[in-house]
């Protein structure tokens, strides 16, 4: 009776205030997301015909990077436009396990694991590594969802994420395998290089459950000043990521896989630029310490408002 008296939200709320608020704009690219996770896996499970093996890999590869962008621009679009509501969350973690959960797993099991059910030592371990991938995949959701339920009292702001969001974690299979596909595909030997999205399975396993703090992104600010070798840094990125759409994806993915795991010795200050956007040579106003110092020996030693610089 207790339980039901902590977890029931609702209590004294009218009809009409227990109906979920349902918008559209946020809720149609979560609607991409789950359709662009199913369109993966009729892919991979060779659902529609005259596709070879590359074919199809690489189009549900294609799909579930799509869904990474349905998934990114719905929850952008949510807060941005202030329509945020407990049925968008429930949607987006549906999709994301059908996305970002079963289809990476099946594209993994159909070119590795399904090799493990041939040999004797071996037979069941191949669906075990796909399957602790799912199921740790959705206590993951799970748990941010619960997390998010709470009652706003009872919880802290954040802009971080418990444990590895479940769509970096499929980026970052997708990502490496379709790396591996174009090196075959360009006749290199990639050899025993494909044995590793098994351990990196059960890696990312562990990391969706942990308590490792990735960076959300939720106050990442595009409006904000940033100094222009950040801008061209930026710029360079998305060059590269274009022309070489090949690899540099697993380059991205790897890269906040591994910034999760060093964060905690980053510096407050270049985790603010990082994360919100923030330049560490300007103060929270937006102005340069050096301009702000110029002005004020030009007034003399009169106070300089950061504000009126602006």
């Amino acid at each position: 009776m207790r339980i039901h008296a902590e977890c029931d939200y609702t209590l004294g709320m009218s009809e009409s205030d227990r109906e979920p608020r349902i918008y559209v704009l946020p809720n149609l690219m979560t609607a991409g997301n789950l359709l662009s996770g199913f369109m993966a896996i009729l892919h991979i499970v060779g659902r529609f015909q005259n596709e070879d093996d590359h074919s199809r890999y690489l189009w549900a590869i294609g799909f579930i990077l799509a869904a990474c962008v349905f998934d990114l621009l719905d929850g952008r679009l949510a807060r941005l436009s202030g329509q945020s509501s407990d049925f968008g969350r429930e949607f987006d973690s549906l999709a994301d396990i059908v996305s970002f959960g079963i289809a990476p797993a099946l594209l993994v099991h159909d070119i590795v694991l399904k090799e493990f059910e041939e040999m004797e030592a071996t037979r069941g371990l191949g669906w075990l590594i796909a399957c602790i991938y799912l199921v740790c995949g959705a206590m993951r959701l799970a748990r941010f969802n619960c997390l998010a339920a709470m009652p706003q009292k009872d919880k802290k702001a954040s802009t971080s994420f418990r444990g590895c969001p479940i769509p970096a974690a499929a980026g970052v299979i997708v990502s490496l395998t379709l790396m591996l596909l174009w090196l075959d595909g360009n006749n290199r030997e990639i050899g025993r290089w494909k044995y590793a999205l098994p351990f990196l399975m059960v890696l990312l396993s562990y990391l969706m459950v942990s308590k490792i703090e990735y960076p959300s992104f939720k106050s990442l600010n595009l409006r904000a000043r940033r100094s222009f070798h950040w801008v061209l840094i930026s710029i360079i990125v998305l060059a590269l990521t274009v022309a070489y759409w090949q690899w540099m994806p697993s380059v991205l993915f790897v890269s906040y896989l591994g910034y999760g795991l060093v964060r905690p010795w980053v510096s407050r200050k270049w985790r603010r630029e990082i994360e919100e956007g923030n330049d560490p040579a300007l103060d929270e106003s937006g102005v340069s310490p050096e301009v702000i110092e110029e002005e004020r020996r030009s007034n003399g030693s009169a106070k300089t408002d950061p504000a009126s610089l602006i």
